[in-house]
């Protein structure tokens, strides 16, 4: 396919993050580990370019041509296995920017470099990026930049320690993460902003550790006033990430609900018929839904509460449903089967997330009272050392 300008896009794009520095340290640029971030996945054709004049390489390296400034082409299979760019054909490929350029994937620009590989009959594009790069953007992904610093320091660290975490457990031989919230938010330099860069730089190289090992730091929106223990919530019981009280209330999702028809609800939650009948049969120590029966005109089925948040699009498992009938509202017990079947359903909830470690609008609420991200952070993640990137290596993971 030939190439294509950019236009307007990237001319947007760029004047946009004029004015955000390459990079603000060079010696963290230099010794920051570089993370491979699968940005468009098993696509049929991907739009790629650079800011600035790119080398274009092959999987061993050697020197295809260049691809000018602001232009782009779209990067597709082919049949003989290998990558089209352009002219350029290669079983890999890869776009290095010139003078810290970024490149363009699909709709966004990121820094470091761009390797496209032969996926399943299909392209995949990975951005190799260096660690502290890459958390300019999760930082401001993840979080508003506009908040207190020492929360922004606070996700600056558990985004560092989570992605090194799963760095040294992947299994995936095409990347280490990926870009959503499956594991973390990660929106190229649009998400970038000066608070975001001076918390990772202040941060540069921290971890969390627990035993001399980096934890998985995994995270949440809010907890809906009180985080989890993992065992309640996955399986493995840990010393770091237990139960504490959440701070989180001023967070936009503190309180929620949703209603549903007894239509769209039987519907999203099949195998029993037109639902009756919502209770809880298992909660956690704090409140969240464990297992639920769901009761039916056609029997019944015990259901995890993550399953019913999943196939709900719930903001989380900590949530009550009440139902009305021709007789009024009626709460998960109190519902008499002689009453007509319920014509809608509203669930009522707090939070949003699993609840597990740091709670983000919790950050903010410590770090708006005066807390340090550091006090913050042992909140959240109990009994860990705050350490340097360096003498840690791997824990056990607690979805395991």
């Amino acid at each position: 396919m030939p190439m294509a300008t950019l236009r307007p896009a990237l001319i947007a794009s760029l004047a946009a993050i004029a004015c955000i520095p390459a990079f603000s340290s060079a010696a963290t640029a230099q010794t920051s580990p570089t993370i491979r971030v699968g940005i468009a996945i098993a696509r049929p054709q991907i739009r790629v370019g650079s800011s600035t004049p790119a080398i274009v390489r092959n999987e061993q390296g050697q020197q295809l041509g260049q691809l000018p400034t602001q232009q782009g082409s779209y990067a597709q299979p082919l049949a003989n296995g290998q990558v089209q760019l352009g002219s350029f054909r290669a079983r890999q490929i890869w776009l290095e920017p010139s003078n810290d350029g970024l490149v363009w994937i699909g709709d966004r620009w990121y820094r470091g470099r761009l390797q496209l590989i032969l996926d399943q009959g299909a392209v995949t594009a990975v951005n190799h990026v260096g660690l502290e790069s890459y958390l300019y953007s999760v930082v401001g992904s993840e979080v508003y930049a506009s908040w207190p610093m020492e929360a922004l320091k606070a996700q600056a660290v558990a985004a560092r320690s989570f992605v090194l975490y799963r760095r040294d457990r992947n299994r995936d031989p095409r990347f280490d993460v990926g870009n959503s919230t499956t594991w973390q938010v990660y929106k190229g330099v649009s998400s970038e902003a000066p608070t975001t860069i001076n918390a990772v730089n202040a941060t540069a190289g921290q971890v969390l550790t627990y035993n001399s090992r980096v934890i998985e730091a995994v995270f949440h929106a809010s907890s809906g006033g009180h985080t989890e223990n993992v065992e309640d919530i996955w399986s493995n019981s840990l010393p770091y990430l237990r139960g504490v009280q959440d701070f989180d209330q001023s967070a936009p999702v503190f309180n929620w609900s949703q209603s549903f028809s007894a239509q769209d609800l039987s519907a999203k939650l099949t195998g029993v018929g037109r639902i009756l009948q919502i209770e809880p049969l298992k909660t956690t120590r704090f409140g969240r839904i464990r297992d639920l029966r769901i009761t039916g005109d056609r029997g019944s089925r015990v259901v995890k509460g993550d399953e019913v948040r999943r196939a709900l699009n719930l903001r989380s498992s900590l949530f009550t449903v009440s139902s009305e009938t021709s007789s009024g509202w009626f709460d998960f017990l109190q519902l008499n089967r002689s009453e007509q079947p319920p014509s809608q359903f509203t669930i009522t909830g707090r939070g949003y997330g699993h609840g597990l470690g740091l709670s983000q609008w919790g950050a903010y609420g410590l770090a708006s009272q005066g807390v340090d991200y550091r006090r913050i952070l042992s909140h959240f993640y109990q009994n860990t050392n705050l350490s340097a990137l360096g003498g840690a290596i791997a824990q056990n993971s607690p979805s395991e």
